[in-house]
């Protein structure tokens, strides 16, 4: 792995404190608060670490619910909801100063044979014909790689971007990492959707933006160090928020997973 890869699967390896008790260090990105993504990533892998290696986790729902600080450790506890004969539920708690600044619920399922369908994944160019839009180049060493879709909805019209992402390097061949590694991502993007038909910039000093929540449904395996197609849109914004939705596929099509946000969108004077 590279310097930027190994250390971003660091920061996912928790060190346990005590039984359902994990502390997680912090990733300062120059952002105003801790990156939603780390403490999606964190939260899911502590939660992983109390449920049998048989089961994977199918589904994480999130609130935000105070600005975290990258400066600071974050301490998960996590509370074994339920062991059941087919489904297991964690509740994870974050905590940062003694006080909750995150809270999820993830549900784990074994394999199950089953009806199957999909929706086609999007036909558009591949990212080796698109330019580099690598967080390195706003976060220097970030191991993320985007490939941006030029196929942005322009102002007035509905909200959607497409992009591939991918971790650049190797990564060991560890199912749940590759879990933790896709619910990091998945934070990257995702609101800034909604800004795209108003014309507003992410880093707009007349803009507060902040995630509310997150939830993200895995459908299957999924190798995030390979291309992976995120098709994003946002069918709502009103009210000081904004709501968006996400598909990601592999570049087989097969989709891999699913999500949803709700986030502040707040013009300020």
């Amino acid at each position: 792995m590279s310097a930027a890869l190994n250390a971003l699967v660091d920061l996912l390896a928790l060190e346990p404190l005590e039984e359902n008790l994990f502390r997680g260090r912090s990733q300062d990105l120059g952002l105003p608060q801790l990156f939603g993504g780390q403490v999606l990533g964190q939260a899911l892998s502590a939660a992983t670490h109390t449920v049998t290696a048989e089961r994977r986790v199918h589904s994480l729902h999130g609130y935000f619910l105070r600005p975290g600080d990258a400066t600071r450790p974050v301490v998960y506890q996590v509370d074994a909801v339920r062991d059941g004969r087919s489904f297991t539920t964690r509740r994870v708690t974050a905590i940062q100063k003694g006080r909750p600044i995150f809270f999820c619920s993830a549900s784990f399922h074994g394999d199950e044979p089953g009806p199957e369908h999909q929706p086609s994944m999007p036909e558009v160019v591949a990212p080796e014909d698109l330019d580099d839009a690598s967080l390195a180049m706003r976060f220097p060493g970030h191991p993320i790689e985007f490939r941006h879709v030029h196929d942005q909805a322009e102002p007035g019209h509905p909200a959607r971007k497409r992009l591939w992402f991918r971790l650049a390097g190797t990564l060991p061949d560890d199912a749940a990492l590759h879990r933790y590694l896709l619910a990091y991502s998945s934070d990257f993007n995702l609101l800034t959707t909604a800004l795209v038909p108003h014309g507003i910039a992410f880093g707009d000093p007349g803009l507060q933006i902040a995630s509310l929540d997150h939830a993200l449904w895995f459908h299957r395996d999924v190798r995030v160090n390979d291309w992976l197609l995120y098709d994003m849109d946002s069918p709502w914004a009103g009210g000081g928020r904004a709501f968006t939705r996400g598909s990601i596929y592999d570049r087989q099509g097969r989709l891999v997973a699913s999500s949803t946000q709700e986030g502040l969108t707040r013009r300020r004077d």
